[in-house]
């Protein structure tokens, strides 16, 4: 594995130079200040490759290995007419990244939220902070905060009336700190959706169900991936965080079949995947070695991050590297293994870009402010372990 960290970019509390002593040759970056749809030219790109690379002929060298993310257009998402404004400028966005020589791109195509949590600082018994789903807590919101239509069907008698007890005891700064979680807009920023506004996002999905979002997402990755095919970069979908529906709104990336369709729908290799073991991790059914095995050939960026389920399986949090549900040294074996498999097949690809994704927040970091997540010395213990893990596993295969 390539080893890398994500870098939210110059205004990112945990600098280049942090990621650099953490044994990194590679960065995972964005541009979050251009709006979602529009195009990415190359003098853009050039400027945050130069940031990123500037201290390469003094200090050990960085490079801009994977954009995370391309964000898709919600038009695209709806199936809108204007749809094809912005694919086109999706396409040329891919051009401009493969002339500046980035050559993957991970996307996905949740609905309105990107990845959803309901506490940033859950505190662990060993006193660091984490980030965890409560779906008590999420029914609040959904139930009695935004009071969305309809939702009443998609919660248990049990849990509608939890919920409703659990907010009549919260305190109104509570109840605040729960819709800013809830609504925190795109990783990368600090800024959260209106409350006022959000169900009319949620409105605009009415008649948008499974099989709707299926096609329009088989429809985007029809038009986009053969001119990434063309570019040489290869296209990643992040599964959907969590795997599950959330407000009404259909996911459509939580599962190997999920995988398995939209890999069918365009059946070329840059059509592919980021792996990430946190997210496919949360539900029990998904085998995540045995999907390394059997789509590996399509997985061109891998988040090593674990969850623990609690006593409702509803409910998790992030749990230590090594040390939650995911089965990490089946899975680093797994990818391994496929290495391994590529290089012998003559493939130019076979270090996949790594990032250890969500850590703890601990040590110095409990004083500072970070992105819910992204603290640097969290992910550094992170990556430290999977280093170790792959090492031996590394060690164990070359010497059969």
């Amino acid at each position: 594995m390539i080893h890398t960290m994500r870098w939210f970019g110059p205004n990112d509390p945990v600098s280049l130079m942090d990621i650099r002593q953490a044994g990194c040759a590679g960065i995972v970056t964005a541009l979050h200040q251009i709006p979602v749809g529009e195009i990415w030219t190359v003098e853009a790109i050039e400027e945050r490759k130069m940031i990123v690379e500037a201290d390469n002929n003094k200090f050990t060298p960085l490079k801009w290995l994977v954009v995370e993310s391309l964000p898709v257009h919600e038009d695209i998402k709806k199936g809108l007419p204007e749809r094809e404004k912005w694919i086109e400028n999706y396409k040329t966005s891919l051009r401009n990244l493969a002339l500046c020589g980035i050559k993957t791109v991970c996307y996905n195509f949740m609905p309105v939220l990107d990845w959803s949590r309901t506490n940033l600082n859950y505190e662990m018994p060993d006193g660091g902070k984490a980030l965890r789903f409560v779906w008590e807590d999420f029914a609040i919101f959904d139930l009695y905060i935004l009071k969305r239509p309809g939702a009443e069907k998609d919660y248990t008698y049990e849990v509608k009336t939890g919920a409703l007890n659990k907010m009549q005891a919260m305190s109104a700064s509570e109840i605040h700190t729960l819709t800013n979680t809830v609504l925190l807009g795109l990783p990368g920023s600090e800024e959260a959706f209106d409350l006022a506004t959000f169900q009319g996002l949620l409105d605009a999905y009415k008649q948008i169900g499974d099989t709707e979002l299926r096609e329009h997402l088989y429809y985007f990755i029809q038009q986009v991936a053969p001119v990434a095919q063309e570019v040489g970069i290869n296209l990643c979908v992040h599964p959907d965080d969590p795997p599950k529906p959330l407000l009404g709104l259909p996911r459509v990336v939580s599962t190997e079949n999920d995988l398995k369709q939209l890999m069918a729908a365009c059946n070329i290799r840059n059509n592919g995947i980021t792996f990430c073991t946190g997210s496919l991790g949360v539900r029990p059914d998904n085998d995540l070695p045995g999907m390394i095995e059997r789509l590996g050939d399509r997985i061109h960026f891998l988040h090593l991050r674990t969850t623990r389920r609690e006593a409702n399986p509803l409910d998790f949090h992030e749990a230590a590297h090594l040390n939650g549900d995911v089965d990490m040294y089946a899975v680093v074996k797994a990818v391994a293994k496929e290495a391994l498999k590529r290089k012998a097949n003559g493939l130019d690809d076979y270090e996949i870009p790594m990032r250890p994704d969500h850590g703890h927040q601990i040590l110095d970091d409990l004083n500072k402010k970070t992105y819910p997540g992204y603290s640097a010395i969290g992910r550094l213990k992170g990556l430290a372990e999977l280093r170790g893990l792959e090492m031996a596993i590394d060690r164990s295969l070359t010497s059969i």
